[in-house]
């Protein structure tokens, strides 16, 4: 159900809020009403907010607050969150877009993030605990530093650039999924099993090293810094050989 404001409410809202503006949220807040915060400046939504595929480059100056439900903003241009709400209490999905930073994203998520299909190339940025699944599938991610420490869903980091798992988070109540990545799922999800026994990236990349093939060995040797000094040069010239025949 659209929210329809009485003219009252228009009139006051005005000195904050364009026409255009008050029509757009109109338009786009589903299942709920929304409200300007006096006290905060920020549009609050007590339900769900839905402006998916609209090829909307920005949130046309709006700043949001709250957002009860979910908030969904996929399949536009965006290249920036600006204005993205501060919490949400279901989803929040930004997917689709042009983002090459996840600043300005919800520091509180009740339910599902999906950042997948952008340019990110870090995820520096995101909430730090998400309550449903993340999934950030589809990027230019060379490692997880930033990625929330505690996730009460899944955790998808298919297809990116994976060739390290440097801030993956601590815990994930379900499957971790890492498809698609220069770095075999194999190794990478064999690094992360030990990580979640307690051990940080690192002790767990050196305690699995030993079982690593040597296409992971040349993505990765830089990484140990106490391989001796004839391994290096064996997985520099692996490293050097597959990119000539583009297998890296």
């Amino acid at each position: 159900m659209r929210h329809v404001r009485s003219y009252k409410e228009l009139f006051e809202s005005q000195t904050e809020l364009s026409q255009e503006q008050v029509k757009w949220l109109n338009k786009f807040t589903s299942r709920g009403i929304w409200e300007l915060n006096p006290q905060t400046g920020l549009v609050d939504v007590d339900g769900d907010f839905d402006c998916t595929n609209k090829g909307l480059p920005n949130f046309r100056g709006i700043r949001f607050g709250e957002v009860s439900g979910d908030f969904h903003c996929g399949y536009n241009q965006l290249t920036t969150l600006e204005g993205a709400p501060r919490s949400v209490g279901g989803d929040f999905f930004c997917y689709s877009n042009r983002l090459t930073s996840l600043e300005g994203v919800p520091q509180k998520v009740g339910g599902r993030f999906d950042c997948d299909d952008n340019h990110l190339t870090s995820l520096e940025g995101a909430p730090q605990t998400v309550k449903g699944s993340f999934s950030c599938d589809d990027n230019q991610l060379t490692s997880l530093v930033g990625a929330p420490q505690t996730v009460g869903g899944h955790f998808f980091c298919n297809d990116n650039g994976l060739t390290s798992l440097e801030g993956a988070p601590q815990t994930v109540k379900g499957s971790f999924n890492c498809e698609g990545n220069p770095a075999s799922e194999s190794t990478l999800y064999s690094i992360f099993a030990l990580m979640e026994k307690g051990m940080d990236y690192q002790q767990a990349l050196e305690q699995y090293w030993p079982k690593m093939g040597d296409e992971d060995k040349a993505l990765m040797y830089k990484q140990m810094p106490n391989l001796p000094l004839e391994d290096a040069r064996k997985y520099k010239a692996l490293a050097t050989y597959a990119k000539i025949k583009g297998y890296l």
